[in-house]
């Protein structure tokens, strides 16, 4: 067996891994046979390009290509559905006009009636909202042009071109994200921990929150689109086209 074969074999749970935390945040019409397909790809090319260094593990190397494989393939796909684009976008639009008006982060009633709906409908419509990135490619790109790049490439300098102010971008992005996780509410900062940082599923989260999964559900689209609107009202999709930013999740 090669040394490639091998490392395939020996990488094949990871994969299986990342692809069943993704699928977790994910509508039910995507396939973990696919985002395994995508992601064994992604560990292949992971496998051929890594150089060894004290300073890079091979794994995280790994999970960062095999994480960027999965999410093209999803973009790919064009797989979120436009009404679930669209409440998203009403709902980032909602937290803003109350963000603005009261300086602070406003609580699910205020965005609902800013919305015009009941709490109910609201909860309802971040159900509904569930899947949506924090950044979404097309955020980023000029006129809806796409790259070949990705964001985890610009933001661990693994590209072969790009400018400082690339560099530069690239670093401000990281730290207007960590700005607007940290300028959650509590609840929600513990639960995006809790998912992204600590990998617990949606059972696991809603153990300690002491709240079923399907609020979990509804609690991380809210968190996610307060960060989206931060990132919006501090002019991020304005960043040169040759910055090819992809989702992050």
């Amino acid at each position: 067996m090669t040394h490639a074969e091998d490392s395939l074999v020996q990488y094949a749970p990871l994969v299986r891994k990342l692809a069943l935390q993704l699928l977790a945040r994910l509508p039910a019409s995507v396939q973990l046979d696919d985002l395994i397909q995508a992601g064994m790809i992604g560990l292949l090319d992971a496998i051929r390009r890594y150089q060894e260094s004290p300073d890079a593990q091979f794994e995280t190397y790994a999970t960062a290509r095999i994480r960027g494989a999965m999410l093209d393939e999803l973009r790919s796909q064009d797989w979120l559905p436009r009404s679930v684009r669209s409440k998203s976008r009403r709902i980032e639009t909602a937290i803003q006009r109350q963000e603005q008006a009261r300086m602070r982060p406003p609580t699910e009633s205020e965005i609902a009636d800013e919305l015009g709906l009941p709490l109910t409908e609201y909860r309802e419509m971040l159900a509904d909202a569930q899947g949506i990135q924090i950044v979404h490619y097309e955020d980023f790109s000029r006129d809806g042009d796409a790259g070949d790049g990705n964001w985890q490439d610009l933001a661990s300098g693994e590209r072969d071109q790009g400018t400082p102010l690339d560099s530069l971008l690239a670093g401000d992005l990281r730290r207007a994200l960590i700005a607007a996780i940290d300028a959650l509410p509590e609840r929600e900062k513990l639960l995006m921990s809790l998912c992204y940082e600590q990998g617990l599923n949606l059972k696991e989260i809603g153990a300690v929150l002491n709240v079923t999964e399907a609020r979990v559900c509804q609690l991380r689209s809210q968190a996610t689109a307060r960060i989206r609107a931060y990132l919006k009202e501090q002019a991020w999709q304005h960043l040169p086209a040759e910055a090819h930013l992809a989702q992050v999740i």
